[in-house]
């Protein structure tokens, strides 16, 4: 028998907390002045325009760098950055490209990639997908362990507009870069939206943005969720290289994957 959700809470009775192991809040349970994280920002405006999506990013910047972080920022659409899917756009017909000498050693060198960006249509911007497709780009390239490059690194997403799409544009940046490599923590996003329509965006006076308490706590938890991954991940020396060494594969290792198991 199937439950929708009301019934299940009805069948089972009302749910019981247990608050007996909730540990005390005694600080930063390590540190974290060894990692380095860069945030990049998708904007459409040119600097020095003021970017409402780099107001939210800030403050996960600040708390980042109060904890020893280093922290690179990057405004893409400032860069003369070329569209495409290769590492170098400039050897497939493109004059200039400032991907691979400006943005990618600061992605590359980065324990933590945050992807911020504006609302369109719903959706993510044209300049959010450009990064998307140039990080795609690189998933080619392997780290010292043989892996995909971005294996052992993880990251985030943070998002502003005032119209709906805060969910579904960060499913979709995460998504991709699950894909590539990084590893998402829980709650790897945050966002803000004013109401639905022409009105304030999120650091214009009036709009409520930066105090509201939803959007603080879910870029709070983000940002030590992404330290504490980060962490994690360094102290383990990244994510075991067994069952997912490309080049293995190719020599005809199979990691225990049977592909005509038999049927019993």
């Amino acid at each position: 028998m199937r439950l929708h959700a009301r019934e299940f809470k009805e069948e089972m009775g009302p749910m019981v907390v247990d608050k007996s192991t909730t540990a005390p809040v005694n600080g930063a349970p390590a540190s974290y002045g060894d990692l380095r994280a860069v945030f990049i920002n998708c904007t459409l405006k040119k600097s020095p325009a003021l970017s409402h999506t780099q107001g939210l990013m800030d403050k996960s910047i600040a708390l980042m760098r109060s904890e020893g972080v280093t922290v690179d920022t990057v405004r893409f659409i400032d860069h003369d950055i070329a569209t495409g899917v290769y590492p170098d756009m400039r050897e497939h017909g493109w004059k200039d490209d400032a991907w691979p000498d400006d943005v990618w050693p600061l992605v590359q060198a980065a324990d933590i990639l945050v992807v911020g960006g504006p609302i369109w249509l719903g959706d993510n911007s044209s300049i959010t997908r450009q990064l998307i497709e140039r990080l795609y780009a690189m998933s080619g390239l392997y780290n010292a362990k043989g892996q995909y490059v971005f294996y052992g690194k993880t990251a985030g997403a943070l998002i502003t507009g005032n119209e709906d799409g805060v969910k579904h544009s960060a499913m979709s940046i995460l998504y991709s870069l699950q894909h590539i490599g990084y590893s998402i923590p829980p709650a790897a996003d945050a966002g803000w939206i004013g109401e639905v329509g022409p009105g304030p965006s999120y650091l214009d006076p009036g709009s409520g943005g930066p105090e509201n308490d939803f959007t603080n706590r879910n870029t709070t938890f983000m940002t030590w969720n992404l330290l504490h991954t980060a962490r994690m991940l360094k102290d383990a020396g990244g994510i075991p290289a067994y069952g997912n060494l490309r080049q293995a594969w190719n020599d005809g290792e199979r990691f225990g994957f049977d592909a005509n198991p038999e049927y019993r």
